[in-house]
Order: structure tokens, then sequence, then C-alpha cells
């Protein structure tokens, strides 16, 4: 019995709390200083070449193409076991909201090609955007910088910030969340 309540917690700890990116992000290009990136417009770029223009204003950010939509920013990397399971709760999210709501997500690893994170997206059966460039991490910076992954930004129509969720999060209290800015 105590073998399987300490399997079950070890199980729910890596599931439930996120990845530190920290190793990863010591050898990455997110040295840039926040103050330095904070008022400056970044390009991010899907994994089908499409630029995502991304302007910061008061309290949040707007997204080029996605204008009235409810933003959801998922920093993650494919290394990541949480990151990988939350794929199917977003999944669910993006198909029940598709016409008022969009997932963004981030990409916070170097030197993977748009090849690469297309087959990753095709073998974990993600449907949403998923973005991969140099400016990834210039845009980690600008939101405050990210020291663990899975982390996710919610903004509303306007690009005002919602809320955020560090971790594996709960599919039901994000689309509560959701519904509240829709």
């Amino acid at each position: 019995m105590k073998l399987l309540l300490t399997a079950f917690l070890s199980l729910s700890l890596l599931l439930l709390g996120g990845c530190s990116s920290e190793k990863k992000k010591g050898e990455s290009k997110a040295t840039i200083m926040k103050d330095e990136v904070k008022n400056e417009k970044i390009t991010l770029k899907d994994i089908n070449g499409k630029e995502i223009i991304v302007t910061p204003i008061e309290k949040g950010f707007t997204f080029s193409g996605f204008e009235d939509k409810v933003v959801l920013v998922n920093f993650f990397a494919t290394w990541c076991p949480p990151c990988k399971a939350e794929i199917p709760h977003l999944n669910n999210l993006q198909e029940k909201y598709k016409d008022k709501f969009v997932i963004i997500s981030v990409l916070l690893e170097e030197n993977k090609s748009n090849e690469e994170i297309a087959n990753f997206a095709k073998y974990n059966n993600a449907n949403f955007i998923i973005t991969n460039s140099p400016e990834n991490f210039k845009f980690a910076q600008s939101v405050g910088g990210v020291k663990n992954i899975p982390l996710m930004f919610l903004y509303d129509k306007n690009g005002k910030y919602s809320t955020h969720y560090v971790g594996a999060i709960p599919e039901e209290m994000i689309d509560s969340d959701i519904k509240k800015v829709l």
C-alpha cells in the first residue's frame, strides 16, 4: 500500500508540476534583459513560416492576425513531460472555442528545425500554432522571464493580461477562465 501511495504521489508531482528550464536556458539566447525587450515588437514565426507580430500594450500584448480573439500563450519544450501531457487538453480547448480563441505555443529550445517540430506536433496530435524562432526567447523575457514550463498566459480579446498558469493545469480551470474573458 505504501509503495502504491509513493508511486501515485511521485507521478502526481511529475504531472502537476512543471519542468525547470534553467538547465536548458543557461545555454540559450534567453539572457536578454527584460527592460530591453518590454516595449519592442517581437516577430514570432510558426513552423509553417507564418509571422505573428507581438506588440506590447499596457498590461498585455496584441498578436497580429488574432485580433478580437482570446489568446492563450503556452511556453513549452519538447523534452518536458507535463508539456506533452497537456496537449490533448489544449486541443480540446482549441476545438471548443475555435472561432473566438487561439493557442500560440512558444517553443523554448534552440536548434530544432521546423521539420522536427512538425513531426513532434503530428506525433502528439497538436492542433494549435507552434512557433519556432530565435525571437521566442525575447518574448519569454518580455513576459517577465520563463523559469519553469509549461507556463501559460491568457489574454483577452483586446490583448489585456487575464491570468497565468504554472505547471500542468486542469483543463476545466482554463476553460472557466476562457469563458470569463470571451
